[in-house]
């Protein structure tokens, strides 16, 4: 029965490969610097700020850069005692929201007053984290995903690139299986560090709706847009780096979260992630066992699975610098590490999956939420 989960597990490793021609094609159109929407409709830009984030001045100038002919920056805070002196670009405008509502998220709070006050020209929403530092061309490369047929929101995501640090290259790696999963068609979510969105459709798809007493909203506006029958656009010039660093203690504090808020809110995205990742598991730990009892068969399997892991990495890392030719150098210096640690990274993943189960609170941004799965709005919430 010991080889069951071990044939498993490198079923599931080899299957993981499907779709990765049509992602790196999806890649290389969508990843030139000079890729241009074939509109630029006027642009909001908001990011909500919540303290002194590693960078943030930088991070926020960057914004204030982006190539794009005409777009506003909004900086959204609860209070200026949560916005650091001095960081605020000249071109940006500073929000105060004050105190959220029920149980809604501080964040969200921040981001629905900054709706509210965006300009009446901007026809496209878009929205940023504080702790992100986004490339010049980010939002072209949202905007442009928002003309692809069907496209009600279009996305990129985070790259984890820390000059060195055991726990901050894990969480890197780990970070990376979501980034190398976005591709062609649609995907299951949006990334609220990197989100845009057509301000028709944010008023047709009712997000204010779905953001009450929400705690997350990349989700909350991704269910909504599914629920339009719309496409969620993964624009692979929209990645952002993440230069922040992270001791072990809250690494997993992190991936715990990640995780428990995918759980109720993304149910089946946090089961699929357990299922796999306890078969991936399983099959690693009979194989070795297997092996110490002088299998060489379970031996090969072993390392046949590994490769096929660190394989991946591989293809993610080429990836991303294909889309972040800034960052060569982090590429060349760290990447090797980075594919040393998938195994690794692959039992946090497990961790992290198991460990969602077991509670419904959150710890974030000097705050605990009380999880709890909302249905569509009008209806009452499901404990």
């Amino acid at each position: 029965m010991l080889w069951l989960p071990v044939i498993l597990a490198l079923l599931l490793a080899a299957a993981s490969w499907k779709g990765e021609r049509a992602r790196a094609a999806h890649y290389r159109k969508y990843a030139g610097r000079s890729l241009r929407p074939l509109t630029e409709p006027p642009v909001t830009v908001i990011v909500p700020v919540k303290g002194p984030d590693e960078g943030l001045r930088e991070n926020l100038a960057a914004l204030a850069a982006l190539d794009y002919p005409d777009f506003e920056l909004i900086v959204a805070a609860r209070s200026l005692q949560d916005m650091p002196p001095d960081v605020v670009p000249g071109k940006a405008r500073l929000v105060l929201a004050g105190a959220p509502e029920g149980e809604q998220s501080e964040k969200i709070r921040n981001l629905l007053e900054a709706v509210r006050q965006a300009r009446p020209e901007s026809a496209v929403l878009a929205f940023a984290d504080s702790d992100g530092r986004p490339d010049r061309g980010w939002l072209r490369a949202l905007v442009a995903a928002l003309e692809q047929p069907d496209a009600g929101a279009a996305t990129g995501y985070r790259w984890h690139l820390p000059e060195g640090g055991f726990s901050s290259l894990l969480r890197s790696g780990w970070n990376a299986v979501i980034a190398g999963n976005m591709g062609p068609g649609d995907n299951r979510f949006a990334w609220g560090g990197a989100m845009a969105i057509r301000r028709e459709t944010f008023a047709r798809a009712r997000i204010e709706d779905y953001w009450r007493e929400a705690v997350s909203d990349d989700y909350r506006l991704s269910e909504a847009v599914h629920a339009l029958g719309l496409r969620v656009v993964f624009a692979p010039g929209a990645l952002v780096a993440t230069a922040d660093r992270t001791g072990f203690a809250e690494l997993l504090g992190w991936v715990r979260r990640q995780l428990r808020i995918t759980r109720f809110y993304a149910p089946k995205l946090w089961a699929l992630a357990l299922v796999s990742h306890v078969l991936y598991c399983s099959g690693m730990a009979a194989a070795v066992w297997l092996a110490a009892r002088g299998s060489w068969l379970a031996a090969a399997a072993f390392f046949l699975q590994i490769g096929i892991g660190m394989g991946k990495a591989v293809w993610r890392l080429q990836l991303a610098r294909l889309v972040m030719p800034g960052y060569e150098s982090w590429f060349r210096r760290w990447g090797w590490v980075h594919v040393l640690l998938t195994p690794l990274a692959t039992w946090l993943w497990l961790y992290a999956s198991a460990a969602a189960g077991f509670s419904n609170r959150i710890q974030w941004r000097g705050y605990c939420y009380r999880l709890r799965r909302l249905g569509k709005p009008g209806r009452a919430p499901e404990l």
